[in-house]
């Protein structure tokens, strides 16, 4: 159950839906419950004016030194444990009074060594940036053929996270009317990626459910190789609930919901594996997918050139998932996602695309 729930939570946010129960919970003033000083103490998000955003500079601050050049041997949060480097990184030496810091090391390529660099400078651009403002991929979820939901993925109007230009990437899920009579979900993720470097700054979860409220909030530090995780929930059971975690990351790792979007700077050549870290959860994982063919893919929103993957999850060289999952994205530089399909416990899940904005 645990290896199912870490890969729901890692790339299909439209599982939110699983669950009974019927109207959304509520409670009195639960937005002052749940507000988080400590989040905002370190974490200043701001608007960009669409009049001021230069897209050829990654920020109005200093970019050279928000991630490590290169990573090698990096403590795991586990007793800072030194773990051998993933396939493929290049040696280097561990440096830092706990050996948690990897030491900054001249590179011709693209880092880290562990991402294909095809289709990039040699920082973390892509050459073609597959996202822009106001595009819309709204899909139907269905599960066992009934529709469940809504599932919508939004890129936002740029914002400024402590300095940094960022994109402002949301992921929106909403129950059908049918499945509302069992339990109503109304939940949102704002997920703020810096801009030139391509790593997650923050994610704001918003969970509005029959059973819960829940807001949450998770800021990685990428300079100091640090995640802090701040969660209030109200159920009807236990009342209010708060949870706060903090730990170690890897370099150059995307949180829980920026995977799905962060799919989408590769150039996915059929037969070629591609991967990338995850952190979530005090867990540190490698997202893994290989373009096995091309396809003609057949929606609600027309036809498409598709290129099919296959994905996995590993986590310390052992895979982390049951059941087959799989990806559709649009065979073009913009590489938005088409359908989702994922074999769990009980039944198969789909998500697949019904309308588009692409601006």
């Amino acid at each position: 159950m645990e290896k199912i729930r870490v890969t729901i939570k890692l790339l299909i946010p439209v599982l939110f839906l699983a669950g009974c129960g019927s109207s959304f919970l509520k409670v009195k003033d639960h937005k002052e419950i749940f507000k988080n000083e400590e989040f905002e103490k370190k974490v200043s998000i701001k608007v960009v004016e669409a009049a001021s955003v230069d897209v050829s500079k990654g920020s109005s601050s200093e970019t050279t030194n928000l991630v490590p050049a290169v990573d090698s041997k990096v403590a795991t949060p586990e007793k800072n444990k030194v773990i051998a480097p993933v396939k493929g990184t290049k040696k280097g030496k561990v440096v830092g009074k706990n050996k948690s810091e990897p030491a900054l090391m001249a590179s011709t390529r693209r880092q880290p060594d562990i991402e294909d660099d095809e289709g990039f400078d040699k920082k973390r651009r892509p050459l073609v940036d597959p996202f822009v403002v106001g595009e819309k991929v709204i899909h139907t979820v269905s599960y066992f053929g009934t529709p469940a939901g809504i599932l919508s993925l939004a890129v936002n109007p740029y914002v400024e996270v402590n300095g940094r230009k960022s994109y402002n990437f949301v992921t929106e899920i909403k129950s059908s009317r049918l499945f509302s009579q069992f339990y109503s979900v109304q939940d949102a993720v704002e997920t703020f990626v810096d801009y030139e470097n391509l790593v997650p700054h923050v994610f704001k979860l918003h969970i509005k459910e029959s059973g819960q409220l829940k807001e949450a909030q998770s800021y990685f530090d990428q300079q100091n190789l640090k995640a802090d995780y701040w969660e209030n929930k109200y159920t009807e059971k236990h009342g209010h609930e708060e949870k706060k975690l903090n730990w170690d990351i890897l370099p150059f790792s995307q949180n829980a919901f920026s995977s799905i979007f962060y799919m989408r700077v590769f150039k996915w050549t059929i037969g070629k594996e591609y991967a990338f870290r995850v952190s979530d959860d005090e867990k540190n994982v490698v997202f893994k997918g290989k373009a096995i063919q091309k396809e003609k893919l057949k929606t609600d929103a027309g036809e498409f050139n598709a290129i099919k993957i296959k994905a996995e999850i590993t986590a310390r060289g052992a895979l982390s998932q049951t059941g087959d999952l799989y990806f559709w994205i649009s065979d073009d530089d913009r590489k938005f996602i088409l359908k989702i399909e994922a074999k769990i416990k009980i039944g198969t899940l789909v998500s697949e695309i019904t309308e588009i904005e692409k601006r």
